[in-house]
């Protein structure tokens, strides 16, 4: 039996989507099933997904709304965090801490030479050595190699745009209405939580499957 490796881009609560893409996927026990960060927020039910990527023994990669859930979780101190996240932070159980400690910056799946990562790398230097606000915030990056979100340089260029690999990165974060596909690289963050769709890519195949939003939970 081949192993499939499947990355699945950012879930942001969005339990019955999730559902249906695993449902779609039909998983065998030699798979492995990867979540590209930002399981949490936005949509209606985060314990839920949660729940459902531990049920399917996914490995899970620390997202920027983990990271910011978690400074709060370590300080004791929600006070910070927006009315979206702190309705994630009442919900959640030691468990779900537990589950949110035990996520990796990123992922190597070395006979496809290919990394998993939530955000992305900057090209210059070793991806392996870059830090977690690069790797779990980068969208863009500006005329001065400066990591940015999209809002703060609208104008600057996405970072995968600059990455010539290898390896070869599969990440998410940065929401879009499709797949953003480079020669090395693909983002699967399709704004589920906006109404997009929940994206899935499927290795060695290189085979895409979605579904929808049910609806626009996060404007």
């Amino acid at each position: 039996m081949t192993r499939r490796i499947i990355a699945i881009g950012d879930i942001h609560g969005c339990h019955q989507e999730f559902s249906e893409l695993l449902t779609l996927l039909q998983l065998k026990p030699a798979d492995r099933l990867i979540l590209l960060g930002d399981l949490v927020n936005r949509g209606p039910d985060s314990i839920k997904v949660i729940e459902l990527a531990q049920e399917h023994n996914a490995i899970a990669l620390l997202g920027n709304h983990e990271a910011r859930l978690l400074k709060a979780y370590r300080r004791q101190d929600p006070s910070g965090l927006r009315a979206n996240d702190l309705l994630t932070y009442r919900k959640m159980r030691p468990k779900d801490w537990q589950y949110l400690e035990g996520m990796k910056l990123t992922h190597k799946e070395p006979e496809l030479d290919t990394v998993f990562v939530h955000g992305g790398f900057l090209p210059k230097g070793s991806w392996k050595k870059q830090p977690l606000e690069v790797v779990t915030r980068i969208q863009s990056i500006d005329k001065d190699g400066i990591p940015r979100k999209r809002r703060e340089a609208p104008d600057a260029l996405p970072w995968a745009d600059f990455w010539k690999g290898p390896p070869f990165v599969i990440y998410g974060h940065t929401p879009r209405s499709e797949v953003y596909k480079r020669d090395w690289s693909i983002g699967l963050d399709t704004a589920c939580a906006m109404g997009g769709k929940l994206t899935a890519y499927i290795l060695p195949e290189k085979h895409i499957i979605q579904v929808y939003a049910h609806q626009r939970y996060f404007p």
